[in-house]
């Protein structure tokens, strides 16, 4: 059974500085400096006023003269999300961290460590040291559902038989969770399927033809089929920061850019490995904090080409840096391997390829790059005559 741990509000929290500022006070995450003034997460009292998650700011304000905003604190987030994680793979669980507040593992092999069910619960519920709404279900969606269905102090249960009958009043918008089926939500809504149920309803082919594979792909979610956890795998994290005299910008700060690639080389703790992804953050002077997540396109151990990537990035800033933060987080290969003698083009040719692969399943996860395996190249259905496996060098 998978079982879903959803804290709400989770960036909202983080950036106010914790659950009780939210009560009794009309708040929102305040638009960034990059792209459309729509507002974050919002707190219950500024739902209860008509504002939305996503709504534009003037079209907030209207609706909630007292809405306060509150600025975003992405590195905050990231700190308080990795201590939550830690905390549950503490009790022994694998996680898949879908986003900040989110995350699913397996239970199945957990029960007997901490006597049965409610056991493993309660477990889960000490580790997270903060009110939770938890879900169980055979699948990731539907312990979704689950979770999002419950209360904070009652967990949510769904069995193998009732799968399918739980997800068809389940409302189309827990679609929105889930990146490949975001985007249909709104369609589904305008076209009165406002439920699961009404979405099961229609054939795969008319599914397909309408919405392609995103509207595949919630069928088969509404169906209660999903796909596999996507376990995150833990590595050492190395991290360097610095404080700044007073608030910097341009060359300066580049330079204090190379000073911390720098120290996260000659850290002993690298043994020598590339560096495949690398977190870039700053606390700004006009509060708030930045974070960018920066993928190679191969594994570097190279520190000028490391700054040539990072600096590009911190022309990003949306106001000056007090301190700046390098964060290791992902490692390719250690450096130095000898190559062959012979086949050099080939060999390179693989090598490069490998990089490739290395770096999309850095970015979409370890089931990203696939190859098509011809199985029966007579069958008519497409899913019988091709199938997709890893790709293996």
């Amino acid at each position: 059974m998978i079982v879903c741990v959803h804290l709400p509000r989770f960036e909202l929290v983080a950036a106010a500085g914790g659950p009780e500022a939210l009560t009794g006070r009309a708040l929102a995450i305040a638009p960034s400096g990059s792209g459309p003034a729509r507002v974050g997460e919002v707190s219950g009292t500024a739902q209860a006023q008509g504002v939305q998650q996503g709504m534009m700011l003037g079209e907030a304000l209207a609706r909630c003269p007292a809405l306060e905003l509150v600025p975003g604190d992405p590195v905050q987030v990231a700190h308080s999300w990795e201590r939550t994680a830690c905390a549950l793979e503490g009790i022994g669980a694998q996680l898949e961290l879908a986003r900040p507040g989110l995350a699913y593992f397996d239970g199945d092999g957990l029960r007997g460590l901490h006597g049965g069910d409610d056991g493993l619960i309660l477990a889960t519920r000490k580790a997270l040291a903060r009110p939770a709404r938890i879900g169980v279900a055979p699948s990731r969606f539907c312990s979704l559902a689950a979770a999002l269905e419950t209360r904070t102090r009652r967990v949510r249960r769904v069995g193998e038989r009732d799968v399918r009958r739980y997800l068809a009043v389940q409302p189309v918008g827990i679609l929105s969770y889930r990146s490949q089926t975001a985007a249909l939500v709104a369609s589904l809504q305008q076209l009165g399927l406002g439920k699961l149920g009404a979405l099961v309803k229609l054939t795969a082919a008319e599914i397909a033809d309408r919405f392609g594979e995103p509207g595949t792909t919630a069928r088969r979610l509404a169906l209660g089929h999903d796909t596999p956890l996507r376990v995150r795998r833990v590595e050492d994290r190395l991290a360097e920061s610095m404080q700044l005299e007073e608030a910097n910008s341009g060359l300066l700060l580049e330079r204090t850019l190379g000073v911390l690639v720098d120290r996260l080389l000659a850290r002993p703790q690298r043994h020598g490995r590339t560096v495949r992804a690398i977190t870039l953050s700053a606390r700004l002077a006009e509060r708030g904090t930045w974070r960018e997540s920066v993928v190679f396109r191969e594994a570097l151990s190279d520190p000028r080409r490391i700054r040539l990537a990072l600096s590009q990035r911190l022309q990003l800033l949306p106001a000056p840096a007090t301190a700046l933060q390098l964060a290791v987080e992902e490692f390719g290969p250690a450096g130095g391997d000898q190559g062959g003698l012979l086949d050099g083009e080939h060999t390179a040719r693989l090598a490069r390829l490998q990089d490739a692969v290395g770096q999309v399943r850095t970015l979409a996860g370890p089931h990203a790059a696939l190859r098509a395996l011809v199985v029966d190249p007579r069958s008519r259905v497409p899913e019988r005559k091709v199938l997709y496996a890893p790709w293996q060098q």
